[in-house]
Order: structure tokens, then sequence, then C-alpha cells
């Protein structure tokens, strides 16, 4: 089976350049102290006399606005915005997979609840709604003051925001899935032997419903790469000195004339990154499903 998988999914040329493709960003973003090392330079040291510093052996990329290494700092800031993406991603994945799988399971009043919830949220605008919540002092809702002043306070804050309104897709998908599962004849065997409900929802009928939830995670991390990048460009997102590729953007909007590359470079590692995303879920779509046989 997983021969086959991975047959299918290396036929698909654009996913495969596309992992190969985020893999690189991966270990780049993994490898920026070393990198930071190896330049010598200080990825949070200001220095004034070195304000847009062209392209040297020094700063490859330049300096920016306050001197610092503009290479480094994409580094650093894709180690925020790739985490971001991955565990609001899976976070909302976790969500959504368990309320499909309640809703799909036991129907009745449970699935009419939860579909109604999930209706409701869909209707809601996501963006505005982040906007406005990422815009709440959280000590005023009980949050101790120690954790909001934190440097990861506001890496924490969208992960769980996007989390808790993100999963809906997910719930469908799953929940679409698991009505199907739950009529197999391997289903009705385990109820026969007398397995309980936890035991088949975990064991019989999620590994078979885990195709769509995967590729809908892949998808997820793109648009939450994309919400992140727009809350720190509106200044609710990843606050300074934390670096991300958003706030980057956010730094250089004003800057586009005097100095265009700040804005260039991450907004093109934005771009490249759910372009790529978006590739892989594709190819992994094709993957799962027995019954794609198209390469690509």
């Amino acid at each position: 089976m997983r021969s086959r998988f991975a047959g299918r999914f290396t036929r698909h040329r654009l996913a495969t350049i596309s992992a190969v493709v985020l893999a690189l960003l991966a270990l780049a973003a993994l490898a920026a102290p070393l990198v930071e090392s190896a330049l010598g330079v200080d990825q949070t040291a200001v220095s004034l006399l070195d304000r847009y510093a062209p392209p040297s052996f020094e700063h490859p990329l330049g300096t920016d606005e306050l001197g610092r290494d503009v290479l480094v700092r994409l580094l650093y800031g894709g180690r925020v915005s790739l985490f971001v993406g991955l565990a609001a991603a899976l976070a909302s994945a976790v969500i959504g997979t368990a309320i499909g799988l309640l809703a799909g399971y036991f129907g009745g009043r449970v699935d009419d609840a939860l579909m109604r919830l999930t209706d409701v949220l869909i209707a809601l605008p996501l963006l505005p709604l982040l906007i406005v919540l990422s815009a709440i002092d959280p000590t005023r809702l009980g949050v101790p003051e120690d954790w909001v002043s934190g440097e990861d306070a506001s890496l924490g804050r969208i992960v769980v925001l996007v989390a808790l309104f993100g999963w809906t897709t997910v719930a469908r998908l799953v929940r679409g899935a698991t009505l199907s599962a739950r009529r197999r004849d391997y289903v009705r065997a385990a109820v026969a032997l007398g397995a309980g409900s936890r035991r088949i929802m975990l064991a019989h009928i999620l590994p078979n419903v885990a195709a769509p939830a995967v590729v809908a995670v892949t998808l997820t991390v793109g648009n939450v790469i994309l919400l992140e990048s727009v809350l720190s460009f509106l200044g609710l997102g990843i606050q300074p000195p934390l670096p991300s590729w958003g706030n980057m953007l956010t730094n250089a909007q004003e800057l586009v004339s005097t100095a265009p590359m700040l804005a260039v470079w991450p907004g093109l590692l934005i771009f490249v990154t759910v372009i790529a995303v978006n590739l892989l879920g594709d190819g992994l779509q094709d993957a799962l499903d027995p019954r794609s046989g198209s390469s690509r």
C-alpha cells in the first residue's frame, strides 16, 4: 500500500517538486542559527550605520532599515510563519476530525447540533473576525500578564484563534467520510462482535477517513500563512522583535520606493510557500484516492 501511494505521489511531478521546495525551506529555517553564526551577525542587532547596505559577503541579501541582516531575518521569520501555519492547521484538524467523527457516527441530534455550529462558523467572515479577536486584550479575559507580555504570546494567540475557527472544512469532510464508512461491512462486523463506539470510531473508522483530513491540513497550512501575513501586515499578528514574513512586509510597506527588495523577499517566500503547499495537497489527494490514476 505504501509503495502504491509513493508511486502515485511521485507521478504527480508538481507535488513532488513542491515537497522538495517545502523541505528545503524548512531546513533553511531550522539552520537559521547556523547561518547567523557563519555570517557573524546578530539578527536582533541594530546598526544605523549599516542601513540599506547592498548585498555583500557579510550580508548576502543586504540589510534593512535598521541595519539588520535580511537573509538571517528571513530564515528566522520562516521559522515563525511555517510553525504558525503547521501548528494551527494541525490543531484545527484535530478539532475538526473529532467533531466530524462524532457527528457522522452518532447522527441524529448530535449531528444536527454539531453541523449547525459548523454552519454558524462558516457564515462568519473569518478575516474580520480574527482581526477583531486579535485586537482584544487577553488580560481582561483572565489570562496572566506574564503570558501576554511573553515574546511568543502573539504567536500562540494566532494559533489558538485559527484553530478555534478554522476546523469547519475538516469537520465536514470527515463527517461525510464517516457517514459512508459506518455502513461498511467491517464496521457492522465490529458492532456485531460487541466493540464499543469509541473503539469503532478510533480503530475502524478513523484510519479509513484520514485521507480527506490529511489533504485538508496541507491546504489549511497555506491559508494560515496568508492569514498570519495579513494580520501581521495590519499590526495585529506576530509582534516585533519576533520576525515573521508578514511583519517584515509590514516594516517594508513604506520603503517600497527606496528599498523594494525588503518587500520582495518576504512576499516571494510567502508566495512560493503557499503555492507549494497547495500543489502538495493536490498531489496527496490524488495519491490517497485509489480511484485516481492520473499522472502529471
